[in-house]
């Protein structure tokens, strides 16, 4: 039977740990909390709200609702009410169909990423981003622009014209990212084709 010096000795040792674990972080909190990627079910989603600088807690508010609703979108894939839906809809500027599509909702694949990546934030900060769906997958994934463009076989320049300009790639291109990222081709550049239709209805 242990003696009191080794009982104190072994909860002293117990409270150390955890102040090592919980305490010896700071107190920094940052924006979005590191996922893994198993717990995003709704990745376009939050590679919106990550490539518009918008937490979760701040759309729960604009919307009013809940931030443990708005956690429940984006990390267990639940679709909101009738009424919320048209909220997020509105207030994110994206149709149903792209913001919750059922069917990317059922499950959080691996997208085929060969070897470790970062992504560079100075893409964001260099220019204004057109294609916030594919650039915040980037951020989602921490995928640096030149390891995307290697990966896809697309010039890291011709990649960048996707994300600043919301330029839309070939059909051979928009095939390559939508394997990639395991990610309908129509939701990966749905920035793009948004904006080609509502210059098209601007001139009609």
């Amino acid at each position: 039977m242990p003696t009191q010096p080794q009982q104190e000795k072994h909860s002293i040792e117990a409270w150390s740990l955890i102040n090592r674990k919980y305490l010896g972080k700071g107190v920094r909190v940052k924006r979005f909390r590191k996922p893994t990627r198993c717990q995003i079910r709704n990745r376009v989603l939050l590679a919106i709200l990550m490539a518009n600088d918008i937490k979760l807690s701040q759309l729960a508010e604009e919307l009013g609702v809940s931030s443990r609703s708005v956690s429940a979108w984006v990390y267990e894939g639940r679709i909101p009410g009738k009424n919320n839906l048209e909220k997020a809809c509105n207030f994110l500027g994206y149709p149903r169909h792209i913001l919750f599509r059922e069917e990317l909702l059922e499950k959080s694949p691996l997208i085929c990423q060969p070897e470790p990546s970062r992504f560079m934030k100075r893409t964001l900060t260099r220019s204004p981003v057109s294609n916030r769906i594919l650039t915040g997958l980037c951020m989602v994934h921490d995928l640096s622009v030149s390891d995307v463009s290697r990966w896809i076989g697309v010039h890291p320049g011709t990649l960048r014209k996707w994300l600043h300009q919301g330029t839309l790639p070939s059909n051979a291109f928009q095939e390559k990212a939508e394997s990639f990222f395991r990610i309908p081709r129509s939701v990966l550049f749905a920035d793009c084709i948004l904006k080609t239709d509502h210059q098209i209805k601007a001139q009609s």
